[in-house]
């Protein structure tokens, strides 16, 4: 998920956005469900758009359908506003969330255009959601020296005739593949997510790799001055096998596998990080089953 297309969090409700057309649109449903506390949403949005379709509130002027990323994992089509048009639908929802939910809103559109003229507070905000959830400083540099290397292979498409939305999912499904022997989506039933971000659930080696994988396909595209589709996905599996042999020599070294079935729902890194060199610890100090015999 790039800076142009994120969650944004609202009082522990995640809301889908995306920047379309120089400014931030919202998901509707998504600020229906935080506003109204609905356990149908879309029913109540469905309701609300005939009532200020009556009012003359010309809807189809202010909301645009826009792809964002479903429960399901899939893109699809759904009903975003602008900041100014969402201040409209806000009025429209009695809600004691209404008011601190306009200033958050407002707080929102304000900072992205702040980070527009200077990309580092982007990043320094970043940082700053992920030492709150809990996150070590190591993993923190390395996901977000993932997000740039990432956000320059997605720029590299677009310069190589890759514009839809389907595309660059199945781009990145090719790199994962060769990378780890799963898509995206497999590896994020293989971690127990639903809707999370996967590269949010990733240990080291496994940010490392991903990394790597998308690297080495900037790399070969650029070399190849690969153009379109269809020469870039060659690029992207021969990219993701630069990544994928290395795992597997890594693999033949250690004994261990990369990829792991564990995430950070339970814990959070920082925690489980620690908990891991407590075991090592007593391992080494013999205190464990595998680790040296005490005297």
């Amino acid at each position: 998920m790039t800076a142009e297309s994120a969650m944004v969090v609202f009082q522990g409700k995640n809301i889908r956005r995306k920047w379309h057309e120089g400014q931030w649109y919202f998901s509707v449903v998504d600020v229906v469900a935080v506003l109204t506390e609905s356990t149908i949403p879309r029913r109540y949005w469905a309701d609300l758009k005939a009532k200020l379709d009556e009012e003359g509130f010309e809807l189809y002027e202010k909301i645009v359908q826009l792809k964002l990323i479903a429960e399901d994992g899939k893109l699809r089509e759904t009903d975003c506003a602008n900041t100014e048009s969402m201040f409209r639908i806000i009025q429209s929802i009695p809600s004691k969330n209404a008011e601190p939910f306009k200033r958050w809103l407002a707080r929102v559109g304000y900072e992205r255009i702040q980070e527009i003229d200077d990309p580092e507070l982007a990043m320094g905000r970043m940082k700053e959601i992920y030492r709150a959830k809990g996150y070590s400083e190591d993993w923190i540099e390395k996901r977000a020296r993932g997000i740039a290397v990432r956000n320059e292979l997605t720029d590299e498409w677009e310069k190589r005739d890759i514009e839809r939305e389907t595309e660059f999912a199945i781009l990145t499904a090719e790199i994962s593949r060769a990378t780890f022997g799963m898509t995206p989506g497999e590896y994020r039933r293989f971690k127990g997510l639903e809707r999370e971000n996967l590269r949010d659930h990733m240990n080291d080696l496994e940010l490392i790799f991903t990394m790597l994988g998308e690297a080495a396909t900037t790399e070969i595209a650029r070399e190849r001055d690969a153009l379109g589709f269809g020469e870039n996905r060659v690029a992207a599996r021969e990219g993701g096998s630069v990544a994928g042999d290395a795992r597997a020599n890594l693999e033949k070294k250690t004994g261990k596998r990369v990829s792991t079935p564990d995430s950070y729902l339970g814990a959070p890194e920082r925690a489980k990080r620690l908990e891991q060199g407590r075991r090592k610890a007593k391992k080494r100090d013999g205190e464990e089953p595998g680790g040296a015999i005490s005297e």
